[in-house]
This record gives C-alpha cells, sequence and structure tokens, in this order.
C-alpha cells in the first residue's frame, strides 16, 4: 500500500485528521471524583492526537472539526495550532459548546477509573457535510478518521459515510475502529463500525474492541472479516501488533491467502501513564507510510510512537527524533526483543540501558 493523494494542489497537506477534540481535566490527586478538589486542564481527542503526534513528527497535518465559541474553544484550536497544526479550517458555533470531560487518576486501559464527559449536544457532535469545507477535508495525501466521529450523532455518522464513499482520487483513508460502547444509544454501533471499516484503506483495531464489537477472537479472523481495506492492523497491546497487507512484498511477512501477515512484538515499556497509546501507534504508522517505509517498519515506528506516550503523563508526549527512531527501527530482531524503554527515552540517542547492543 502507497500513498498518493488526490493531487499536487498547494493546499494538500500529508494527512488530514477529522473529528472532535475535548478540553480534558486532570485529577490534583488520586481519587473519586468527588473528592478531587483541583484539576489540571488538558485536551483530548483521538483525531487530534494523532494531529498533534503527526505534526511533530515533522508532516504537514491539518486537523478539522467544530468548536464552541467559548474559551474552551480557543484553547483547543490554539494548543492543537501550537503543534505545527493547520487549524484554520476548523468552525466555530455560536450556539453549540466545546465538550469537556473529566477523569480520575485510574488506569484507563482496565476501566479502573471514573470519566464524566460533558459532550451531548456540543459544537462537533453536529458535523456534517454541509456545515464543514469539504474541499479541505479531501485535500490530503491520507485522511484519518475514527468510529468514535460516526457515534456521535446522525449527522456525524452520515458524514462519515460521505467520506468514505469510494470515488475516483479519494485520498488513502485510514480508520481507527476505536469501540465506545458508552457512545452508541443502539445496538447498532458495531455492525455500523465494521461496515465503514470495510470501506477504508487501512484499519486500525485494537484484539480487544474487536471481541468486544464482533465476537472475533485473533488477528486472521479479524482481518478475515475486513477483505475490502489494503491493510489491517490489528493491535495486541503488550504483545505487540500484525499488519495483514495485499502487498506481496511487505517485509518479513508470511503469505496468508492473499494477505501477508507481519507480527512486530512491541518492545518493554516502563508506563507512565496508560493513555494515548493507540493514537500514537496511529500517527507512528501513518509517519512511516507516508515514508514508503516497510510493513515491518512501519508498525515498529507505531510502537516507539506509542512508548513516547506511555512514559509520559497524558495522551500527547513529544516524538523521538527521526533519526533516533529511524537507528532503533534498523535494529535486529534480537536487538528490538530485548529493547527496554523508560521515561526520557525519546530525548536520548542511544543510552547503553535503552538501546541494546546488537
Amino acid at each position: 500500500m502507497t500513498v498518493t493523494g488526490p493531487c499536487n494542489a498547494p493546499d494538500v497537506v500529508d494527512v488530514v485528521a477529522l473529528g472532535e477534540s475535548m478540553v480534558t481535566f486532570l485529577p490534583s490527586r488520586p481519587g473519586r471524583l468527588a473528592d478531587v478538589p483541583s484539576f489540571a486542564r488538558t485536551i483530548g481527542g483521538a483525531e487530534s492526537n494523532v494531529a498533534c503526534a503527526l505534526a511533530a513528527a515533522g508532516h504537514s497535518v491539518r486537523w478539522i472539526s467544530r468548536v464552541g465559541a467559548d474559551g474552551f474553544g480557543d484553547h483547543l484550536v490554539e494548543t492543537i495550532g501550537s503543534y505545527g497544526v493547520d487549524v484554520a479550517s476548523v468552525r466555530r458555533d455560536p450556539a453549540r459548546p466545546t465538550g469537556v470531560y473529566f477523569r480520575t487518576a485510574g488506569d484507563r486501559a482496565t476501566d479502573a477509573h471514573e470519566v464524566a464527559y460533558y459532550r451531548a449536544g456540543s459544537a462537533a457532535s453536529v458535523m456534517s457535510a454541509g456545515n464543514l469545507d469539504l474541499e479541505a477535508v479531501r485535500a490530503g495525501r491520507v485522511l484519518h478518521l475514527s468510529g468514535i466521529t460516526a457515534a456521535l450523532s446522525g449527522d456525524c455518522l452520515d458524514l462519515l459515510w460521505e467520506l468514505t464513499e469510494p470515488r475516483p482520487g479519494r485520498p488513502l483513508v485510514s480508520f481507527d475502529v476505536n469501540f465506545r460502547p458508552g457512545l452508541w444509544a443502539d445496538a447498532e454501533g458495531p455492525r455500523v463500525l465494521l461496515d465503514l471499516a470495510r470501506r477504508a484503506d487501512l484499519v486500525f483495531v485494537g484484539a480487544d474492541e474487536a471481541e468486544a464489537a464482533w465476537g472475533l477472537r485473533g488477528a486472521r479472523g479479524i482481518a478475515g472479516a475486513l477483505p475490502e481495506p489494503d491493510l489491517v492492523v490489528v493491535k495486541q497491546g503488550r504483545g505487540g501488533a500484525v499488519a495483514f497487507d495485499k502487498n506481496p512484498d511487505a517485509l518479513d511477512g508470511v503469505e496468508d491467502a492473499d494477505r501477508v501477515a507481519t507480527h512486530v512484538r512491541a518492545p518493554r515499556v516502563d508506563v507512565v501513564a496508560a493513555v494515548g497509546a493507540g493514537d500514537a501507534f496511529a500517527a507512528g504508522f501513518l509517519s512511516a507510510t507516508l515514508r514508503g517505509l516497510p510493513v515491518r517498519d512501519r508498525i515498529r515506528h507505531g510502537h516507539l510512537m506509542a512508548a513516547a506516550v506511555l512514559t509520559a503523563p497524558g495522551d500527547l508526549a513529544a516524538p523521538p527524533a527521526r533519526d533516533h527512531a529511524d537507528r532503533l527501527v534498523t535494529l535486529d530482531d534480537t536487538a528490538w526483543g530485548t529493547l527496554r524503554l523508560g521515561p526520557g527515552w525519546t530525548q536520548a540517542e542511544q543510552a547503553p540501558e535503552e538501546v541494546p547492543t546488537p
């Protein structure tokens, strides 16, 4: 799978990411939301996380969404823009607020936490083909979407049907399933997400969410339910990730019918906060895809970008310098298998405890 893009017009960027971002309030100390006395303000949103990580890695990126004409909307636009993301196409809604949410200091990956969302009726929840600049949306080599947007409203779902419609000159559509049961008001969510994923070119899905949404177990079974995309990436947590590619030249792959399976284990990581890793993995994989790297290297770059977030608090973290990441990606399998990454590793060049000698 290669990325060609829709055209060579001056406004075309590497990646367009469309979706809701919210102002996030992180607790000042552990405990129930009822007991936490104060919160620190930050931002959170699957697609904007991907956009910020890609921009920090040196790519041209546009984030498209709607926010309220309020201070929280100002904060989102200014913060995301500060990463180098183009936010000129974000629309302001004077009648609807910017979404916000609060969470406790627990581990979101294991549900040992509380989250309080205030996003119903938000400006982003009414995104549609009629109130966004579709030319700006489609003016990317890659269009990155997620299943979260589909769950926000009927208008948002219709927008995703429109953007994933096969048509000449369509950008490469990247779709992160991001199944969030609490966002779906009925039982149709899993089927909708499967149908949307089958219209994409590149799909990211966690093995756990595929089982929860579709009752599918095993990476091969998941990929088998998604025959249309050129590449399906099944994330397996600490077990790594496996990509199923229609390209028979994928590096180090094993033939499986018309797909090539490439599995790469994740490096050992000293986790600081288990949030934002999935978005960071997608950003690393997309960055390597834009550079035309082999599938194995794309997965490794995804793991490294995820490790950067896992070893820092919050949903966003500075990625490793490209040459640093490239050196790690080229390690042989033995050295890669013993790699261990801890807090601050992205600032180190080749510290002995981080990069073992092959």
